[in-house]
């Protein structure tokens, strides 16, 4: 597609696509191991931060299913790498916490994923990278704002699966 000739209403699509394919190639089944793989990985990320006073609004800020995401939680507490304690501001809300062992995994999947992001975004330099990445950012959280009851990794997958 010749940037000088494209079609604004396709071109977002076609370049969105584009960048997924490469991001999707550079990760390959590096992040297969980890329980969900990559949205087990934006979990133990989200937890991290120490942002989130409940299950409940690590769910609502990633956009996934209440759900979906007890169920994600288990099985990353059944493979050591969260654990959930009672919130100390309100015991009726439960804290995930990242483990150690979590913590180094999460330190391993980081590298993987930041290999895959140079990848997906080689043709850019680094202002570039930061300038796209903010923007990108900025229109995801545009766009979630909006208001949407569909599972934000559930149309990844979707998009995903029709680029095949």
């Amino acid at each position: 597609m010749d940037p000088q000739t494209s079609d604004r209403r396709t071109d977002l699509g076609w370049s969105l696509g584009v960048l997924l394919r490469g991001y999707q190639v550079a990760l390959g089944s590096a992040l297969d191991s980890l329980p969900h793989g990559f949205r087990g990985f934006q979990v133990l990320h989200a937890v991290s931060t120490g942002q989130h006073p409940s299950q409940l609004a690590l769910a609502a800020d990633l956009g996934i299913d209440r759900t979906v995401m007890t169920y994600l939680i288990d099985d990353l507490v059944e493979h050591g790498l969260v654990e959930r304690r009672f919130n100390p501001q309100d015991r009726r809300q439960r804290l995930v916490v990242l483990t150690d062992a979590g913590a180094r995994r999460l330190a391993e999947c980081e590298a993987v994923v930041g290999g895959a992001e140079d990848h997906a975004l080689a043709g850019l330099d680094p202002q570039e990278r930061a300038q796209l990445c903010g923007l990108l950012r900025r229109a995801a959280q545009g766009a979630r704002d909006l208001g949407t009851d569909r599972d934000a990794c559930r149309v990844v997958d979707e998009a995903i699966a029709s680029l095949g």
